[in-house]
C-alpha cells in the first residue's frame, strides 16, 4: 500500500515539475527522490512548494561538481585556471584600488605575479613552503598570494588587525620561511619583532625609510618586483593540483588564538564558483569589494570572481559607509559585497532590514550565504526568501549531505539517540549545522588546520550513520559578553580596556561586559551560561553591572535603561 502511494505521489511530482517548465530528465531525477523518500502527503506539500529552489541548486551543484572534476581531471590549479582569463580578456580592467585609482589589467596582473614568481623563486624556496602576508587590502596583496602560488609556495593571510600576542602566534603556526608586510603596519611588526624566529627573512612593500627598514632588519620589496622578469615562471616542481594547499586563512580567534584554516585549490575555486552561478552573476559584472582580503568572503567569494570568472573587482582599502555609495557610482559597481552588519550601517536601522534595504537602494536581488573558510557544508539563499541563508533540500537530501542536529545549549555537545547518532533538529528548531565528510569528493572534503589537533576537534563520528565523519561548524563568530566574577568589589572597567586592547584585535574584544559577585554553576560545576545568554545586556533582567563597549569613545559604559534602548534601535555601532 506504501509502495503504491509512493510510486502515486512520484508520479503527481513529475508533473508538477513539468507544469513548472523543468526539463524531462531533471523532472524524472525529482520525481524519483520523491518516490524513495516519500512517507506522507506532508511531504509531497513540501517538495512541490521547493521543487524549483532546490532543483535550480542542484543545477548549480552539478556544474560546480563537473567544472571542478574538468580541471581536476587537466591537472589544473588557481594559476593556469587564471591563465586562461589572462587570454579571455588581455586588457580588461581586473583589479581598481579605490584608495588610488589606480587600474590593474588582467596582463598586468600577470605580470606582476610572475615577477613575484621569480623573486621568490630567487629566494630558494621550493613547492610547499610558506610565506606570511600582513598588509591592508591592496591589489599588491592578490598579485603576492598569486605569484607564490604559480611557484607552489604557500601565503599565510595574516589579519592587519592583530598585534602582540597573536600576532606571533599567526606568523608562527604558519611555520613561514618569510614574511611581507605593508609600511602602514611596521610599528606592529616592530612590537613583536623579538619574539618573531630571528631565522625569518622579512621584506616590506611601501614607504620605509631606509633607517626604519634597518631597525626592523627588512628588505624593501617593490624595486625588487620592479627589475624581476615578467615572463612566466617555469612548472614548480613538484606539480600542484586542485586537491593542494593554496594558501592558509585564519579564523577569528574569538573563541581562543586563531587557527590556519586550510585552503585547497579546489576549495577556492568551489566558493567562487557556488557564488558565481548561484547569484547568477555575469562576466561583465563590476564588484565593490570592501571586505578585507585575508578574509574568505574578500579574497575567495570577492577577488575570486576576477581570477577565476573574469570580473573586474573594486577593492577597498577598508569598509566605509559614508562613502560606499558614492564609491558604487564612481566604479559603475553592479554587484556589492557585504558581511555581518554593513547592511545594518547603510541603512542606520535595526530592524526590517532586509526590505527596507532592497526598497531604499533599489537593490534588484540579494543573495545570502552562510559558510566558513574551511567548512564543507556552505549553503545558500539562492530564490531570495526573506530572511534566510540557504537551505537544505528535502527532495535530495543526499545530494548535499549536511544537517542541522540537536546540541546541549549548555554544553554544545552533541545529542545522541539510543543508536548513538546524532538527532536531527525539527523545522524552526535551533541546532548545530554539520556536513558528511568525503575526502574523495572536493565539495565534501575538510582540509582542517595546519595544527592537527584543532583538526581533530571538528570532526564528530556517527553523525549521519554508524562509522561516517561530519564536520562541525561551531561557534565562531564576534565575540560578545564576558561574565566575570569579582567577589572583591574592585574591578577597574578602565584598567580592563586598556589590557584587553592591547592583547585583543577589535573585532575580538568583548562588547559587554557582566559584572557579578560570583558565577551560578550546575551540579557538575560548569558555568549556567544558558540564563546568561537569556538575560543578555538588559538592565531591567538583572541585578548585575552590565558595561557596553563604546568603541568611538574607546572605554565601557554602563548600560542603563537609557543606552539600552539606544543599541537596540541601532543608534549605537556595535
Amino acid at each position: 500500500m506504501h509502495n503504491a502511494a509512493s510510486v502515486s505521489v512520484s508520479l503527481g511530482s513529475l508533473g508538477l515539475f513539468r507544469f513548472f517548465g523543468v526539463s524531462w530528465s531533471w523532472s524524472l531525477a525529482a520525481g524519483l527522490g520523491v518516490y524513495l523518500g516519500t512517507r506522507s502527503w506532508k511531504y509531497f506539500y513540501i517538495a512541490a512548494c521547493t521543487a524549483k529552489r532546490d532543483l535550480n541548486g542542484l543545477y548549480v551543484l552539478l556544474r560546480v561538481k563537473l567544472a571542478l572534476w574538468r580541471y581536476m581531471h587537466n591537472g589544473s590549479n588557481i594559476p593556469s585556471i587564471f591563465a586562461q582569463t589572462v587570454k579571455r580578456h588581455p586588457n580588461k580592467p581586473a583589479l581598481i584600488y579605490e584608495a588610488t585609482g589606480e587600474t590593474w589589467t588582467f596582463t598586468q596582473l600577470d605580470e606582476l605575479s610572475n615577477a613575484v614568481a621569480h623573486w621568490a623563486r630567487g629566494q630558494g624556496w621550493v613547492s610547499g613552503d610558506v610565506v606570511a602576508l600582513f598588509m591592508e587590502s591592496r591589489p599588491l596583496q592578490v598579485a603576492l598570494w598569486l605569484g607564490l602560488a604559480k611557484v607552489g609556495v604557500e601565503a599565510a593571510l595574516i589579519n592587519f588587525n592583530l598585534r602582540h600576542d597573536s600576532l606571533v602566534h599567526c606568523i608562527g603556526v604558519s611555520g613561514s620561511q618569510a614574511i611581507v608586510f605593508g609600511a602602514e603596519l611596521a610599528d606592529a611588526i616592530l612590537e613583536v619583532s623579538a619574539s618573531i624566529n630571528q631565522s625569518m627573512v622579512r621584506f616590506s612593500t611601501g614607504d620605509l625609510s631606509a633607517e626604519h627598514l634597518s631597525r626592523l632588519g627588512a628588505q624593501a620589496l617593490d624595486p625588487i618586483l620592479a627589475s624581476a622578469s615578467r615572463h612566466s615562471p617555469s612548472p614548480c616542481v613538484p606539480s600542484k593540483g586542485m586537491n593542494d594547499r593554496l594558501f592558509y586563512i585564519y579564523t577569528s580567534g574569538t573563541t581562543g588564538m586563531p587557527k590556519a584554516a586550510i585552503v585547497v585549490h579546489s576549495r577556492y575555486y568551489r566558493i567562487a564558483a557556488f557564488g558565481y552561478f548561484a547569484f547568477r552573476m555575469r562576466s561583465d559584472d563590476i564588484i565593490y569589494d570592501c571586505l578585507p582580503l585575508y578574509h574568505s568572503a574578500g579574497n575567495i567569494m570577492g577577488v575570486g570572481q576576477c581570477l577565476v570568472h573574469g570580473l573586474t573587482v573594486v577593492v577597498k582599502k577598508k569598509f566605509s559607509a559614508s562613502r560606499f555609495w558614492e564609491d558604487c557610482i564612481k566604479y559603475h559597481c553592479t554587484v556589492v559585497q557585504y558581511i555581518g552588519e554593513i547592511c545594518r550601517y547603510l541603512l542606520s536601522q535595526p530592524v526590517r532590514v532586509w526590505e527596507a534595504f532592497t526598497e531604499r537602494f533599489g537593490v534588484a536581488q540579494i543573495g545570502e550565504f552562510y559558510g566558513a573558510t574551511e567548512c564543507n557544508c556552505s549553503i545558500a539563499n539562492m530564490d531570495g526568501k526573506v530572511g534566510a541563508c540557504g537551505f537544505n533540500s528535502r527532495i535530495l537530501p543526499n545530494v548535499y549531505p549536511i544537517r542541522l542536529v540537536r546540541v546541549n545549549e549548555d554544553t554544545m555537545e552533541l545529542i545522541r539517540d539510543s543508536r548513538g547518532l546524532c538527532v536531527p533538529c525539527r523545522p524552526g528548531e535551533p541546532g548545530l549545522l554539520v556536513g558528511r565528510i568525503n575526502q574523495k569528493d572536493p565539495l565534501r572534503r575538510f582540509d582542517g588546520y595546519a595544527n592537527q589537533d584543532a583538526t581533530k576537534k571538528k570532526i564528530a563520528h556517527d553523525v549521519f550513520k554508524k562509522n561516517d565523519s561530519a564536520y562541525l561548524s561551531g561557534v565562531e563568530g564576534k565575540a560578545g559578553m564576558a561574565a566575570i566574577a569579582d567577589t572583591a568589589g574592585c574591578f577597574d572597567c578602565n584598567d580592563f580596556f586598556q589590557k584587553v586592547q592591547r592583547a585583543l584585535p577589535p573585532y575580538a574584544r568583548p562588547m559587554f561586559l557582566r559584572i557579578s559577585t560570583h558565577v551560578d554553576t550546575t551540579g557538575t560545576f560548569k558555568i549556567q551560561k544558558t540564563r546568561l545568554q537569556r538575560e543578555g545586556y538588559d538592565p531591567r533582567l538583572t541585578t548585575d553591572q552590565v558595561y557596553f563597549l563604546n568603541t568611538r569613545a574607546a572605554r565601557y559604559e554602563a548600560v542603563d535603561e537609557e543606552l539600552y534602548n539606544a543599541i537596540v534601535e541601532g543608534k549605537m555601532s556595535l
